[in-house]
C-alpha cells in the first residue's frame, strides 16, 4: 500500500493557473517556420549537390585545365567551310513567278535565264504582288549550287532553301521581287 505524505504547499493549485506542469509554456509566434526554413535549406543544398554530382559523372564539368593555351582555356579551331561554286545546270528545270505589279517581268525574267542556259518551266504571277526580294527557292540541298548559278544570273537575287515549292514540278522556282533590275 501506498505510503501517504502529509500535505505542503506544493499540494496547492491556484485557481486562476491555467498550467499543467512547468514546461508547458505557450508557443512563440512564428516558430513553426524555422523548421520550414530549415527543410527548405537542405532541400537546396541537397539538390545542388546532386546537380554537381551528376555534372562531374556526366563530364560537364571538369578540373582537368587545357594546356593549350597560357590561361588554360582551348583555343578554338575554325572548321573550315566549303565553298559552293555557283553552275549552270540546264538539266533542271526553272519556273518564274512575278511578285510585282510590273506586268511581264515574269516572262522577261524567264527570257533572261534561258538566254543564260537554263530550262524554263511554267511562267507565272505569284500569289502576292508586292514582294520586295529576288529569291530563287530550291528544294533539294544538291541543287544548291545550281539555285547560286541562277543567281547569279539575276543581279541581286538571294537563294533559300524551302519546301514550299517542292511540289510544282520544278527544281528551282525564281519569285521576282521589285529589287529586281533586269
Amino acid at each position: 500500500m501506498a505510503e501517504k505524505y502529509p500535505r505542503d504547499r506544493f499540494d496547492d493549485i491556484p485557481d486562476g493557473l491555467q498550467r499543467v506542469g512547468a514546461h508547458r509554456a505557450p508557443r512563440p509566434k512564428g516558430r513553426g517556420w524555422i523548421a520550414v526554413g530549415w527543410a527548405a535549406l537542405a532541400v537546396v543544398v541537397l539538390v545542388a549537390a546532386g546537380i554537381f554530382g551528376l555534372s562531374l559523372v556526366s563530364g560537364s564539368i571538369s578540373f582537368h585545365g587545357s594546356t593549350n593555351s597560357p590561361t588554360g582555356t582551348p583555343t578554338p579551331t575554325a572548321t573550315p567551310t566549303p565553298t559552293i561554286v555557283p553552275t549552270v545546270d540546264p538539266s533542271l528545270t526553272v519556273n518564274v513567278l512575278n511578285g510585282t505589279t510590273t506586268s511581264g517581268l515574269g516572262g522577261k525574267v524567264g527570257d533572261t535565264l534561258t538566254k543564260a542556259g537554263w530550262k524554263v518551266g511554267a511562267v507565272a504571277n505569284a500569289d502576292k504582288q508586292d514582294l520586295t526580294q529576288t529569291i530563287v527557292y530550291y528544294s533539294d540541298p544538291k541543287n544548291q549550287a545550281a539555285a547560286l548559278g541562277v543567281a547569279q544570273s539575276l543581279p541581286g537575287a538571294t537563294i533559300a532553301l524551302t519546301q514550299d515549292f517542292a511540289a510544282s514540278g520544278a527544281d528551282l522556282t525564281v519569285v521576282v521581287g521589285s529589287d529586281y533590275k533586269g
